[in-house]
């Protein structure tokens, strides 16, 4: 008999993936239609058009703005479904039912369900497929509500074909994905304003704008309406998902629930959400459910374990702050993000009252770039990103923000990709060997991306933005594993690894033989990376 087990069914969804460079013209358009005729294999049709929907696109903070939704509505009684992308660890994660991935049981369940009725016509690409999965699994779970996110643009995206949401929002839009989506941000507000449908209300994120032209532009000839949702005030307000920019996808996510809980929403509920609105606050069940947000790979911070247990060793001694920024909007977030964390962070920030008296002079500098060398803190960007991204348009608002803030990086590294983009299977090899592979890895975009970093960093030297003194003096001098000359040098150290379970053996190394170290790597540029460098943690 067939195996039907997790692993087999990550084997067949593994082949859908395609190998297709983005940008191909193959990408979008005529496979959008392939749905319809998907819909209908699966029957899904009918059970589709009953379906609660809150549909959201956007270029940065719609994963985001979908998580405080659910978690809104589920802290509101409601039984929510969450479909969103790309996961970082297991498939299960782009599905939650009530905040929670699906089970395996139930992923089985319905993946074989549809596997077995498609495969006998054209299978539907990657994410189309698990588009398709997630209206089977939201239909036959009769969930309450089912918050969409794009996978990619929006009008051609595979969760367009809802015809009636009952809401739609688009979140911060900025410049990515541009040799599908265009080349101007009027054109890429005009691919996502394609999930606007007549008679659903819309919101948006405060937009520049000639792209707030173009959604209005796309709303009206809807005749539908489109408000501007205003960022939340922080007072009094505790977001599970850290950062400013939170307050920006926060308040989108409150208008969304705020409109479906009209439409949808019990009597007790509805009477709650007016109160609100004539008070001008937020509904308690509102406030706890912003506070109990969780989403992985956004603004999260992870300590490596692995060292607890090694003498000499101080705790804390490695921490990963981990985002999977790839656009230049939010790098910049994300470098806000990283400063302000690292700051409280701070082992004087941390200390108790009767210790920072005994410190004082310590804790009034401990903000300080040099009190927080002097307290042997290191900085590190552990970076990789993918080749259709110009890292001249990432990079500067990362190094300028952090410039700012009196923050440098003691040593950047570049790189490459770990776990396989095109295998999904959980039999990945070791993370804890630094071997070589049996073929050495093609760097040549990691050794562009160094090249980048270190000639930005000479420019912000001479123009005397950065500091560098002391940038490497007790990092290792020399690691043959990757030629990495870490010697005190008048820019701070980069260097390209050729692999990511190297990088991290490499940190680690550095704490063995500087036990008082205590080593902040900010990992950035790729969601695929977080995701890798959590798996190798949980390792």
């Amino acid at each position: 008999m067939e195996a039907r087990g997790y692993e087999a069914a990550l084997m067949a969804l593994s082949s859908l993936i395609t190998k297709r460079k983005r940008g191909d013209d193959s990408n979008k358009g005529d496979n959008f239609y392939y749905m319809n005729r998907y819909l209908e294999i699966l029957t899904l049709e009918e059970p589709l058009s009953r379906l609660s929907v809150i549909h959201v696109a956007g270029t940065k903070g719609k994963g985001s703005t979908c998580a405080f939704s659910e978690s809104i509505l589920k802290e509101c009684g409601y039984r929510t479904a969450l479909f969103t992308s790309p996961h970082l660890v297991d498939v299960r994660e782009r599905f939650r039912f009530n905040g929670v991935e699906v089970s395996e049981d139930l992923f089985l369940k319905y993946f074989w369900w549809c596997w077995d009725r498609l495969k006998d016509v054209p299978m539907p690409a990657y994410f189309r497929f698990l588009t398709l999965l997630a209206f089977k699994m939201f239909t036959a779970e009769k969930v309450d509500v089912a918050i969409l996110e794009v996978g990619l643009g929006g009008k051609y995206d595979g969760t367009n074909v809802i015809k009636a949401p009952d809401v739609c929002g688009i979140s911060s839009l900025g410049f990515d994905h541009m040799e599908i989506l265009g080349h101007t941000l009027p054109e890429i507000a005009g691919e996502k304003a394609g999930i606007f449908k007549v008679g659903v209300p819309a919101y948006t994120a405060p937009q520049r704008e000639d792209a707030l032209f173009v959604l209005k532009e796309k709303a009206s000839d809807l005749d539908i309406s489109l408000e501007v949702v205003k960022p939340l005030e922080a007072r009094g307000i505790q977001l599970g998902l850290a950062g400013d920019h939170q307050l920006i996808n926060a308040a989108l996510a409150v208008a969304l629930c705020n409109t479906w809980i009209l439409k949808r929403g019990s009597k007790e509920h509805v009477a709650m959400v007016e109160i609100a609105k004539q008070d001008g606050g937020l509904p308690e069940l509102y406030v706890k459910g912003l506070k109990n947000v969780h989403l992985s790979g956004r603004a999260q911070v992870v300590r490596d374990t692995l060292l607890d247990s090694c003498e000499n060793v101080v705790s804390k001694s490695i921490t990963f702050y981990l985002d999977g920024a790839h656009s230049p909007e939010s790098m910049e977030a994300c470098a806000k993000w990283f400063c302000e964390a690292t700051r409280l962070a701070s082992p004087v920030n941390k200390s108790s009252p009767d210790s920072a008296g005994s410190n004082g002079a310590l804790g009034i500098q401990a903000n300080s770039e040099a009190a927080q060398y002097e307290l042997g803190i290191r900085k590190v960007l552990l970076f990789n990103c993918m080749p259709e991204r110009d890292p001249h348009l990432l990079f500067p608002p990362l190094l300028n923000v952090c410039a700012q803030h009196g923050v440098q990086f003691h040593k950047a590294l570049f790189v490459p990709g770990y776990s396989s983009y095109t295998f999904l299977g959980t039999n990945l090899s070791s993370a804890t060997g630094i071997s070589k592979p049996d073929t050495e890895p093609d760097l040549t975009w990691q050794r562009s991306l160094l090249r980048t970093w270190e000639s930005l960093l000479q420019e912000k030297k001479h123009a005397g933005s950065i500091g560098c003194d002391n940038a490497n003096k007790d990092f290792l001098e020399e690691d043959k594993n990757f030629g990495c000359n870490s010697s005190l040098s008048s820019i701070p150290s980069s260097a390209v690894v050729p692999s990511l379970p190297l990088a991290l053996e490499w940190l680690r190394k550095c704490v063995r033989q500087h036990p008082t170290m205590h080593i902040q790597v900010l990992v950035a540029g790729s969601l695929h990376l977080v995701g890798d460098v959590l798996r190798l943690l949980k390792r």
